[in-house]
């Protein structure tokens, strides 16, 4: 009872707020999370309701808008048109590939900062993963003939532009419910995708890519820990192939500096800014943001995600924290403290899909946060992306209502 109060609470502050602005990621938060992405459905109401809050709203996520396994194609299908939703704007706002590729409603799509070597290169990753995602699947599953791992082929490695990316639930339905079967696959597909980087670099792409495990347990050497599966936690589930410097925590100051550009007509970071000049630490991104950004044009944000991960870590005796969408989560929450503008993070809990994830309901915050963590929620929706979507729609209604008067 007490999330739905405070869910109330909040959505109420935000219909009336000045100056609001929505990031929000898409998987497991406004898409129930399932083991085939090909299978993804989009609520249409949901579809209007962003278009309603017109440019208080940006998508941030590690997916990607075009190709096949696009999220356009999912919004083309529930609008059951291709038409449409070019014509109508309706097409989800902003960035997808951890923030590489920008679109516009209306489907427009730029991805400044990439260089046509890297772009050739990623092209190339899929038939690279493939005589090797054979080899170690023969050797883990020796039972399988080559028709049974060509259909999980199709399944698991996914051939997107900007973020190539090996997903395991096909081979986790193989290993049923054997752990350490799930953790042979994780360990033989990463020390796969770390083959591909040291390839790129004998290519001259020396400091071109890195890995993003999807949920990870934070970073270490600057690389992502990779989360095991145990009994209960299936752990990580994919792993892309990312260039540098996308990072979510870097996509807030691209939307941050396209949304105050809409407003005022001036770019607080320059009109050509991308992830590829953004400093790296939040805290040098703070400062970029208090050296060009006046209090009165910081805008409310609300950051929306539902990959977070706290693990303890017994030998050290302290938590790995991680999780693809912690970084920009943690950065919105600390611009609001510095800015004053008392902004909000939203947690969806994305474990009623068909992705076991630690579950709210079952366990409270347990892998997800700790009573350490920086990170806090201002809001949980833990039904799911169900209750979000409705809270959303009715959130969208009201806000368009309120600023029409």
């Amino acid at each position: 009872m007490e999330y739905r109060e405070s869910n109330l609470k909040v959505q109420k502050q935000l219909i009336s707020a000045k100056n609001i602005l929505f990031i929000q990621d898409i998987d497991g938060v406004c898409i129930p999370l399932v083991k085939d992405p090909m299978t993804r459905k989009l609520d249409s109401k949901y579809i209007y309701a962003v278009k309603a809050l017109a440019e208080e709203f940006y998508v941030l996520t590690c997916g990607e808008h075009e190709g096949p396994r696009g999220v356009n194609r999912i919004i083309e299908k529930s609008l059951k048109s291709t038409i449409e939703p070019k014509t109508k704007e309706l097409y989800l706002r902003g960035l997808a590939a951890c923030g590489v590729e920008y679109q516009e409603n209306n489907g427009d799509i730029s991805f400044e900062g990439v260089s046509k070597k890297e772009l050739d290169f990623l092209s190339k990753v899929p038939s690279l993963i493939r005589p090797k995602f054979n080899l170690i699947v023969k050797n883990i599953f020796p039972q399988l003939n080559q028709e049974d791992i060509n259909f999980h082929a199709a399944k698991s490695i996914c051939k997107t532009r900007f973020s190539p990316t090996i997903n395991f639930n096909s081979l986790f339905d193989l290993a049923n419910l054997d752990s350490n079967k799930r953790k042979i696959i994780q360990i033989s597909f990463e020390k796969m995708m770390n083959e591909i980087i040291l390839k790129a670099e004998s290519e001259g792409l020396r400091n071109s890519f890195f890995l993003h495990i999807s949920p990870n347990l934070g970073k270490r050497n600057d690389s992502e820990i990779i989360k095991l599966s145990t009994n209960n936690d299936i752990g990580s589930t994919d792993i892309q192939l990312l260039i540098k410097g996308a990072v979510k925590d870097s996509g807030v100051l691209f939307l941050l500096n396209k949304f105050i550009e809409d407003k005022t007509g001036k770019a607080p970071f320059g009109s050509n800014f991308n992830f590829r000049k953004s400093p790296k630490s939040i805290k040098e991104k703070i400062d970029l943001c208090k050296k060009n950004i006046q209090i009165g044009e910081m805008p409310l944000i609300v950051g929306v995600g539902d990959t977070v991960t706290s693990k303890k870590n017994n030998d050290e005796k302290i938590y790995l924290r991680g999780g693809s969408d912690r970084s920009f989560l943690e950065f919105i929450q600390i611009l609001g403290n510095e800015f004053g503008t008392n902004n909000k993070i939203i947690f969806v809990d994305s474990s009623f899909g068909e992705v076991e994830r630690p579950s709210i309901k079952k366990t409270g915050l347990l892998g997800i946060s700790d009573l350490d963590d920086n990170l806090k929620f201002d809001m949980i929706f833990e039904n799911g992306p169900k209750e979000y979507i409705s809270w959303f729609i009715e959130l969208a209604k009201k806000r368009s209502n309120f600023k029409k008067k």
